[in-house]
């Protein structure tokens, strides 16, 4: 699970293409497959390989954008082993309350996804 949000391939097997450099510090850039194409911005803030990674948030100012910029809300994600598997936990924190319902739907779209392309991952 771990790779699927380090690694650019694997990113873009369930969010969009990516460019990404995963430490402290580091970009991350997403473009995403689906509605109007938006590209997410931010940065990594910890990283605690195969446990738990810290990053930034927001949108590039382009039509069709949520009007949340680059780096301006938090995502928490930690991976917990679990029997074969890895439950995932994800907070998205700092968005303005406007964009907590959209923003929450388009994580849950994406989540099933992410486990689908972990799921079938044969590299």
């Amino acid at each position: 699970m771990w790779r699927f949000f380090t690694d650019p391939a694997r990113l873009a097997r369930w969010w969009g293409t990516a460019e990404l450099d995963a430490r402290p510090g580091g970009t991350l850039r997403v473009a995403m497959h689906e509605g109007p194409r938006p590209v997410m911005r931010g940065q990594f803030v910890e990283l605690v390989p195969y446990e738990r990674l810290v990053f930034t948030f927001g949108w590039e100012p382009t039509p069709g954008a949520p009007g949340l910029g680059p780096g301006a809300s938090r995502v928490e994600v930690t991976l917990t082993p679990d029997g074969d598997g890895t439950t995932l936990t994800l907070r998205h924190s700092g968005l303005p309350a406007p964009l907590e319902e959209e923003t929450g739907g388009g994580w849950a779209h994406l989540l099933p996804r992410l486990g689908e392309a972990a799921a079938t991952a044969t590299d």
